[in-house]
């Protein structure tokens, strides 16, 4: 029983000395760092990072602008997933709940950063996406096999989409006809049509699918298949189109299955490139990623990464892929062109999400196990700072605006 105390004291002791390092770090960058390092922001400009703590039930709000910490916010149970309003300075946090319980959406007004209101789900939802005008968001509740569809507005459900079982991830494309959702323990993908919230389709044979993208030209959707060593590739419906002076009539093409390619093991998450040429499968259990020509399904090779890979982000200029190796301290960084690791940037214990700022100067690595944000300059891929956050945070969003 004493050497029990002992560890927790330890434990403690520890945490608090990590949190007032970072402190000090955050000091002595900012000192050394010129104006012209940073972005010149207008009065009235805003911009925040917010980091979910399923381990708190709290969201940690950090100021981009001046690279600091804003506040902890109180929102519901085991917080684990967020996403930015497009079009209202709102931010949208998924509580996952107990497992046995309902979860809810944690809706906070980012002028202010206060939690404005709380709409209930159902079981376990685990992932979120707002549509371009931000009306409508849609919830995946991975413990009752259903998509929440809420009303932002009016901040409330308004109806629920039957989905395969345990939805864990879901995408809707940039055209805004198809809401594409993996089906974890259904080891498929389901097609959904927003205008009637109806499926529209399912494809099974995807092993423990686990997250999906889509093209920018909203014409195919890519899913992981983590249980298995697999992408698969849908060609996504087409209608109808009449003749015309430049090209000839063409048919209605249903949603179809185009290919199933092999990569390496245990792909948990797919990185797109913003222009939509390329994907990268991070495979967690071969301690890779796997690059795929978009539009011709081919598999470029398999590059090592680090330990147990588990994220991954290209950057704007579609130059670098920056990587997280959850099972380590290593952000690893890929280049594109050169098809080869461009370096690495040691960050906390287990990164776990990435996000840049809105102007791209920055990229917020999560660390799950330090409780932490590493701060990275993407000007020289080196580290700036950290960031302390609550326990476990595990997701993270960027929201920047400007004051009217």
């Amino acid at each position: 029983m004493m050497l029990q105390g002992k560890t927790t004291l330890n434990s403690s002791t520890i945490a608090l000395n990590s949190k007032l390092l970072a402190c000090a770090l955050l000091a002595l960058a900012l000192a050394g760092c010129r104006t012209s390092d940073f972005p010149q922001y207008p009065a009235n400009y805003r911009e925040y990072a917010y980091v979910t703590n399923g381990g708190s039930s709290t969201v940690t709000v950090l100021d981009v602008v001046n690279v600091r910490i804003d506040r902890e916010l109180r929102v519901g149970l085991n917080p684990v997933a967020v996403a930015p309003s497009p079009t209202r300075n709102e931010v949208y946090v998924v509580n996952s709940g107990d497992p046995t319980g309902q979860g809810s959406l944690s809706v906070i007004n980012a002028e202010n950063n206060t939690v404005v209101a709380s709409i209930s789900l159902h079981k376990q939802p685990v992932a979120i996406q707002v549509d371009p005008d931000g009306t409508r968001a849609y919830i995946a509740n991975s413990g009752s096999n259903s998509i929440s569809v809420v009303d932002l507005a009016t901040r409330r459900e308004t109806a629920q989409i039957g989905a395969g079982e345990e939805p864990v991830a879901l995408r809707l494309s940039p055209d805004g006809k198809t809401l594409a959702v993996a089906n974890r323990k259904g080891n498929s993908l389901s097609l959904i049509d927003p205008a009637t919230l109806r499926l529209r389709a399912v494809f099974t044979g995807c092993p423990g699918a686990s997250d999906v993208v889509m093209l920018p030209d909203s014409s195919k959707a890519f899913a992981s298949c983590s249980a298995g060593h697999q992408i698969m590739a849908i060609l996504l419906a087409k209608a109808a189109q009449p003749a015309s002076p430049q090209s000839a009539a063409t048919p209605a093409l249903p949603d179809r299955l185009e290919a199933l390619m092999d990569v390496g093991r245990g792909p948990v998450q797919l990185a797109l490139k913003p222009d939509g040429g390329e994907l990268f499968a991070i495979n967690a259990l071969s301690d890779s990623i796997s690059e795929v020509i978009t539009g011709t399904d081919d598999v470029q090779g398999d590059y090592m990464m680090g330990d147990s890979p588990d994220t991954g982000l290209v950057s704007r200029d579609n130059a670098l892929l920056y990587v997280a190796n959850f099972h380590s301290q290593n952000l690893i960084i890929y280049s594109i062109d050169d098809g080869r690791r461009a370096g690495s940037i040691q960050v906390g214990e287990g990164p776990s999400a990435l996000a840049f700022s809105a102007a791209g100067h920055l990229l917020f690595v999560v660390d799950t196990r330090s409780g932490d944000v590493a701060v990275v300059r993407t000007a020289t891929n080196s580290l700036f700072t950290f960031l302390p956050t609550g326990r476990t945070p595990n997701a993270i969003a960027d929201k920047a605006f400007k004051l009217q």
